[in-house]
């Protein structure tokens, strides 16, 4: 189904940064009614006055940490209450845990990922939807990764939390039917974000992920934009990519062939465990600020 974007109710989690930040600009642009949520209160207000200045209407801002059980439901009630409802839910928001699994196992770093990435979109779903089926339209766009196909050593954690987000992703656009309400997946590679500078960080992938070719996420914002408008079901970004979902284990093979070839420089010794995020280690933090020091597009 074709969507004007124009007056359409928005809520985006993680917009401080990233993806999230682009797409909420872009969004803007396009003459959406955004509320935009994240942990950073300083970053939402400067995503609102670049808004602003731009001409495109002040978001508001909604200030929260989905790591936290019960925040999401907290956060939908708040929306809702801004907006007066929501046309249009995008699950954004996510946090990485690097490290080996004999290391990290169920720490507590791992069960925030799951919280953010899987836990806190199915409650903002559970809080949003039932209003657009009230209304009998809607669209509920979940950013998952093409990391569900194809994960590296270290990384586990956020691989498994977005191929889980794909999982429901599908099986809530098959519940959904005709409901008129649309379900929408992105599915980014690498994109040159601050969270792909802490997943170099990682214990085991870093010199791997070091070597790929990165999008932007200007570019991807356009993009997902264009795909709404469409009505797409499913985005993946950069396009040349789109082969992957088609032959996912032809990708598999050629990535565990990858980190054989790099086996040799891989420290199974290495005891790190690395929370990431705008809250994240030290060692996040400083990937973070090297990222924007580089001065690289948010």
């Amino acid at each position: 189904m074709q969507r004007n974007i124009s007056g359409q109710r928005v809520l985006i989690t993680g917009a401080s940064s990233g993806i999230g930040r682009a797409l909420a600009k872009e969004l803007a642009a396009k003459g959406a009614h955004l509320a935009v949520a994240a942990r950073t209160e300083t970053a939402l207000h400067e995503l609102a006055d670049e808004i602003t200045a731009a001409g495109g209407r002040r978001p508001v801002i909604l200030v929260t940490d989905l790591s936290l059980r019960g925040n999401a439901e907290q956060l939908a009630r708040r929306a809702l209450a801004e907006l007066g409802r929501v046309d249009i839910l995008i699950n954004n928001a996510g946090v990485g845990c690097f490290g080996f699994q004999w290391n990290v196992g169920d720490r507590e770093e791992a069960r925030e990922v799951y919280e953010t990435n899987f836990w806190s979109p199915l409650a903002l779903v559970r809080g949003v939807v039932p209003h657009m089926r009230e209304r009998g339209t809607g669209l509920v766009i979940n950013v998952s990764s093409l990391m569900q196909l194809r994960t590296w050593p270290g990384l586990g954690y956020y691989a498994s939390s977005k191929s889980a987000m794909a999982a429901v992703t599908e099986t809530l656009r098959l519940e959904l039917g005709s409901t008129g309400i649309d379900v929408m997946e992105l599915l980014p590679g690498p994109v040159d974000t601050q969270f792909l500078s802490e997943s170099a960080q990682a214990p085991g992938a870093g010199h791997i992920l070091r070597n790929l070719p990165v999008g932007t996420s200007q570019a991807l914002a356009v993009a997902a934009v264009r795909a709404i408008e469409k009505g797409k079901r499913r985005l993946v970004y950069p396009g040349r990519l789109v082969a992957a979902l088609y032959l996912p284990m032809l990708v598999r093979y050629k990535a565990a062939r990858t980190v054989r070839r790099a086996d040799a420089d891989i420290d199974l010794d290495d005891r790190r465990v690395i929370r990431s995020g705008s809250h994240g280690d030290p060692i996040a933090q400083q990937a973070r600020a090297d990222w924007a020091r580089a001065g690289r597009a948010s």
